[in-house]
């Protein structure tokens, strides 16, 4: 009997240490896990300190909200219109995350802007058309496949229509302010033929006979209501994206600060009526070289000007000490 006891009590006390051990080995894993959780949590949180290094923007990709009311050129926009309405939402999609080219303009802007908008101011031309600039080159001297050339896109034949010099040895395609002056031309004489700034700057897109044409056949006058193709039906929603974007950048996620933005050249202006031999003399002559002559006058399109008929050109020179020039 008494060794039943003794048994009997032995294996209430294999139990108990039995138990012991089963707690003390959970207690033990879950300070573990615990330890573990805390350690990845702070892994967790370095890497997101890490990221918002490179992304500070706390990056959300959304649908912007398109305002109750928009004009383009004076003109109200007829949002009401389903087809409108989705059409420039489209482009606002579109340019809000089209990243790369939408900050570039945005920085380019505060640089040519400021050449571009009193030009039109002068030619009676809205201000919003700088807009149609943006739309045309991103503000940026650029080539189409069809030839079409510089901040404003004039073929050859349209530049020389509109009073623009094109030659082997200038383009003045390439000049911002001659060709603003010619753009505005453009402009206002479609804006006589169609009563509309709307309907003129379709027209600088499809031509003005295009226009025309569509608007006989279709027996519509108003741009929104007209069948086009596809780029000419996207492009014043192009347009109207952009001022959008541009006029209020924070509204679509842009956060640049004024040091981000290009600012405007200074330069004076020296005139030359005679033939040039080599323009890397001429540079030097000027206390530049012929890079910085180039990039001040990208309308020089060859390395030496003969200029028979001693025509004035105005030469563009950066101010002393506004840039700094790379050494020989």
């Amino acid at each position: 009997m008494n060794l039943l006891k003794q048994l009997n009590e032995n294996k209430m006390k294999n139990q108990k240490t039995f138990y012991y051990f089963i707690v003390i080995v959970a207690a033990l894993l879950l300070m573990f896990l615990s330890a573990k959780l805390f350690l990845t949590d702070k892994s967790i949180a370095a890497n997101n300190d890490s990221n918002n290094e490179y992304f500070p923007q706390d990056y959300r990709i959304i649908s912007p909200k398109i305002p109750d009311h928009i004009t383009i050129f004076g003109e109200d926009v007829p949002l009401d219109n389903f087809e409108v309405y989705e059409r420039v939402e489209r482009e606002i999609l579109v340019n809000t995350y089209w990243h790369s080219a939408t900050i570039l303009a945005i920085k380019r802007a505060a640089r040519w802007f400021p050449v571009i908008e009193p030009i039109l101011k002068q030619n009676n031309i809205p201000d919003d058309f700088k807009y149609l600039a943006v739309v045309e080159s991103n503000l940026d001297n650029v080539v189409s496949p069809a030839g079409a050339t510089g901040y404003w896109q004039f073929i050859k034949s349209a530049a020389k229509q509109y009073g623009l010099e094109v030659t082997d040895e200038v383009d003045e395609r390439y000049n911002v302010e001659k060709s603003t002056v010619a753009a505005c031309k453009f402009l206002n004489t479609a804006y006589n033929m169609f009563g509309s700034w709307t309907m003129a700057s379709s027209s600088y897109n499809a031509g003005s006979s295009g226009i025309e044409k569509w608007s006989g056949i279709q027996k519509a006058t108003n741009y929104w209501n007209l069948v086009l193709n596809s780029e000419t039906s996207r492009y014043v929603a192009r347009i109207i994206a952009m001022k959008l974007i541009m006029e209020n950048p924070a509204a679509y996620g842009y956060d640049l600060r004024p040091e981000d933005l290009y600012q405007p050249l200074k330069f004076k202006e020296v005139e030359l009526s005679s033939s040039v031999t080599d323009f890397a003399d001429y540079a030097i002559s000027l206390g530049i070289n012929y890079k910085t002559l180039k990039l001040y006058n990208p309308w020089l399109r060859d390395t030496s000007l003969k200029n028979k008929d001693k025509k004035l050109y105005k030469i563009k020179v950066p101010e002393e000490g506004s840039i700094k020039l790379i050494k020989e």
